[in-house]
């Protein structure tokens, strides 16, 4: 099992200078990629960019680029790109978004998220190979039938032949369809006690395009906080849990409200709604169960993880993203810990 860091996005508390010495320390490491995200702030290709000059050897990957913001001809020329800059080091990364982000800020409906996925990794698969882009899909026509488009050729050529493609998926459809066209998942709130059917969903894809399993990364953004004290732990990670699972989109359409309802968290996943809609955060993250937080984070001393460490192996993870709660020199130390306890767990590569 590798280890990679997961950026998140720049905030108000989080500087750019921080975010350097963060992924500086993670490349001294030896941890195997680090991933930038996106929402309705900092975007992820231009944090990719300024990290491939100054790291050395960790893979850059884009957690993820959200397809509603661009046309797949912009991602494969965005991800050619920073394969360029970096010496072949980018891993792509792509998800629909919500409904609240995707018809919200960026004005594209969320209808039909599976089919539209499916055609914009097939447009940008076929842009990255450097074939003519012709297509015509039920979302995406290429080039459009009554202009004076042509189809276009990729003028940059890639300097692989392939750059890895990774889906965020959280339902069952999904899932298969991450597995069916994709070489990597990005899971989030990934409990290995609950994996089965998620990876069986996966496999099915990959059965469908007539692969196996052999060589599909299973990649979870999984929380780290590193203490004595589980609960006090837990306690760091409790708001992010509560804005996904309360407030990351609408009542009736909650992807990750969802998937704790999926897991037997149903009672708790309301209450965390209601009390999120209801402006109430701090009582939501209260709500939200320390059994819950326990299964899908990594919390406590180091030997605790180290031995935790070893369920996610046996759920078939093969990168575990390290999602980070500390200040900055809190965050290094926390890498530090973390490759200690991979060491100690004998599981690493």
């Amino acid at each position: 099992m590798r280890l990679g860091l997961d950026l998140n996005y720049l905030t108000a508390g989080v500087t750019p200078a921080d975010v350097l010495a963060q992924a500086r320390e993670a490349d001294r490491l030896g941890y195997d990629r680090l991933w930038a995200a996106e929402a309705y702030g900092s975007d992820t290709p231009t944090v990719l960019a300024w990290l491939a000059g100054q790291t050395e050897r960790i893979d850059l990957g884009s957690a993820v680029m959200q397809i509603p913001a661009r046309t797949p001809a912009m991602t494969a020329m965005t991800a050619v790109t920073l394969d360029t800059l970096s010496g072949g080091r980018f891993r792509l990364g792509l998800g629909v978004s919500g409904p609240q982000v995707s018809e919200g800020w960026h004005g594209v409906r969320f209808s039909k998220p599976l089919a539209r996925t499916r055609e914009y990794v097939d447009i940008v698969q076929l842009a990255l190979s450097r074939r003519e882009v012709s297509y015509a899909g039920e979302h995406y026509t290429l080039p459009l039938p009554d202009g004076p488009g042509k189809a276009l050729k990729l003028m940059l050529h890639p300097v692989r032949e392939r750059i890895p493609i990774y889906l965020a998926a959280v339902g069952p459809k999904n899932l298969e369809l991450t597995g069916e066209i994709a070489d990597g998942w990005l899971p989030i709130f990934f409990a290995p006690e609950h994996a089965g059917d998620q990876l069986a969903a996966v496999a099915a894809g990959r059965a469908r395009s007539g692969r196996s399993t052999g060589g599909f990364d299973v990649a979870p953004v999984v929380s780290v906080v590193i203490g004595d004290d589980v609960a006090a732990c837990a306690d760091r990670i409790r708001p992010h849990a509560a804005l996904y699972v309360g407030g990351m989109g609408s009542r009736q359409q909650n992807f990750y409200n969802q998937l704790a309802v999926r897991m037997g968290y149903g009672d708790a996943a309301r209450e965390v709604q209601d009390l999120y809609l209801a402006r109430r955060h701090r009582d939501a993250a209260a709500a939200v169960p320390l059994e819950f937080i326990d299964r899908t984070s990594l919390i406590g001393p180091v030997d605790r993880i180290a031995d935790r460490l070893h369920a996610y192996a046996a759920a078939g993870v093969t990168t575990l993203l390290v999602g980070l709660y500390g200040d900055a020199g809190q965050n290094v130390t926390t890498l530090r810990q973390l490759a200690g306890a991979l060491d100690k767990s004998g599981l690493g590569e």
